[in-house]
């Protein structure tokens, strides 16, 4: 019987990928507001809904592989459907955390 290899992204990959989903809904927002932009809601609503599935597949992982922590992944997964600004708020977070874990670990 052979493993699967599992491809998990990195932190900072799922970061990005964030930020670039949060963009999106933000563009999507905005063309909802103006009127007349109807083929770019389509295209900018498809994008962000087929990015939402891809995140939470990649939290899932992330979390599996133990490179994100739970209250991230559930920032991602489900409040990302509705609100993908709270998961980038939550990888700014985590980034300050780490970091400041990091700078704390190399004091002593």
């Amino acid at each position: 019987m052979t493993t699967a290899t599992r491809l998990t992204p990195s932190f900072t990959t799922l970061k990005h990928l964030s930020f670039a989903h949060s963009t999106v809904y933000a563009i999507l927002l905005a063309v909802w507001l103006i009127p007349g932009l109807h083929a770019l809601e389509f295209v900018f609503g498809l994008a962000h809904g087929l990015g939402w599935i891809a995140m939470c597949l990649f939290s899932i992982e992330a979390l599996r592989a133990r490179v994100i922590s739970l209250q991230l992944a559930v920032a991602v997964a489900v409040i990302g459907a509705v609100g993908p600004f709270v998961g980038s708020y939550e990888f700014i977070r985590e980034t300050r955390r780490r970091n400041l874990t990091g700078a704390n670990t190399q004091q002593r």
